[in-house]
């Protein structure tokens, strides 16, 4: 570890000084932007900045960390490129290219070899590797580290590095094996969700995921009078936001669309969400990210309560909910018993029509009041009605 610090720290230095004859002394007491403009090789980027409104974002008060590509860096795109994204029209698209060289947070390349990865203003993540000594991000290389400005730091690339422009859908289309997926998500009306909202993590069965299921389950759940089903399935393998491995595992959990959480895990190198193998991960979306599974996950069924088990449960919940008024914790001992009822709702089988109206009618007249008290005195005669009419069964 020694070793590799010391590495580090002697390359930072190497492209530093190297590079300190491009920006002067006073470059610390400069912001972003103004640091960038007075090294003379950046004009290309002030003047993406300028033309994608980002300029005041960069000059404001951060940190940031930059990683800025040079003149040259911009002159390697294909020909008309640049003139091409400095047009008014294209304005989103430069946003999204330029706030993708953008990390929120002050990152010293001694920390940035240590990534693998690092998210930025864009949203997605930009790769991070190291190899022999020297740092690439994204497949560019870094030529100057830790430009010190008043509201963060520049790290000096050779090449512009580009975020992905395509949806979930198209993504998925583009890898070729995921058909049945993307069939399944037209069939459920998923589709045009997944490509035109999120940000979404997507954990995505494979063709092969979906060829392990009993044979005529996915021509079953296709048909037009199994699509709710099909989109409940769906959801559960979509979780709000772009979340990556690092972060899903770190977690542990994730609650999905479908309403229940999954589980995920790694053990002996084999990383997991509930029982399928996770065969590839991270793979950016322009409003999301992708991570490829081998089998396809089904969300748990609700476990049905008898009026016996509705009682016991009653009982656990009035006599928590008492402790908690009595402590004068009106609010919580509200969520409580709104948590309970709902779960009842739900999970109580073949409950009476009598108990489910009065419920229903307790909770809807709660959510008018403005006193907590008022409203965990309503709830609870109600569960008191419910557990003397369910004890009778």
């Amino acid at each position: 570890m020694k070793r590799f610090l010391k590495t580090s720290v002697a390359f930072a230095s190497i492209l530093a000084v190297s590079f300190s004859a491009t920006f002067t002394h006073a470059a610390e007491k400069k912001d972003i932007v103004d640091t960038a403009v007075a090294a003379g090789s950046f004009k290309t980027l002030a003047a993406a900045l300028g033309a994608a409104d980002l300029v005041e974002a960069l000059k404001g008060e951060g940190p940031f960390t930059v990683f800025a590509p040079t003149d040259a860096a911009f002159q390697k795109l294909p020909a008309g490129t640049v003139e091409t994204l400095l047009k008014p029209e294209n304005k989103d698209k430069l946003i999204a290219i330029l706030t993708y060289h953008v990390v929120p947070g002050k990152v010293a390349s001694q920390d940035v070899v240590k990534l693998k990865g690092a998210k930025t203003l864009n949203g997605q993540r930009a790769d991070i590797q190291t190899q022999d000594g020297k740092v690439k991000v994204d497949g560019a290389s870094v030529e100057a580290v830790d430009i010190q400005c008043s509201n963060g730091i520049i790290h000096v690339i050779d090449t512009v590095i580009l975020p992905s422009d395509k949806n979930i859908v198209i993504t998925a289309s583009e890898a070729e094996k995921f058909k049945t997926l993307l069939a399944a998500a037209t069939a459920a009306g998923l589709a045009d969700v997944l490509a035109n909202q999120g940000p979404f993590t997507v954990f995505a069965p494979t063709d092969e995921a979906f060829a392990k299921l009993p044979e005529g389950t996915v021509a079953s759940l296709l048909k037009p009078e199994n699509k709710e089903k099909l989109a409940e399935i769906l959801k559960y393998h979509v979780v709000a936001g772009r979340v990556y491995s690092e972060d899903a595992l770190a977690a542990g959990k994730a609650k999905t669309l479908q309403g229940k959480k999954v589980k995920i895990s790694a053990s002996n190198g084999v990383a997991k969400v509930n029982n399928a193998k996770l065969l590839a991960t991270d793979i950016d979306a322009s409003n999301g990210v992708i991570h490829v599974i081998d089998t396809v996950i089904m969300p748990p069924e609700d476990k049905k309560l008898s009026a016996v088990e509705a009682c016991e449960k009653i009982k656990h919940t009035v006599a928590r909910g008492a402790n908690l008024y009595n402590c004068g914790h009106y609010g919580e001992t509200t969520k409580l018993y709104k948590k309970t009822m709902q779960t009842m709702l739900d999970s109580v089988d073949n409950m009476p029509e009598e108990i489910r109206v009065n419920m229903k009618r307790a909770l809807t007249h709660s959510e008018k009041m403005h006193c907590a008290s008022q409203q965990a005195w309503t709830l609870r005669h109600a569960l008191d009605h419910a557990y003397m009419q369910m004890s009778a069964l």
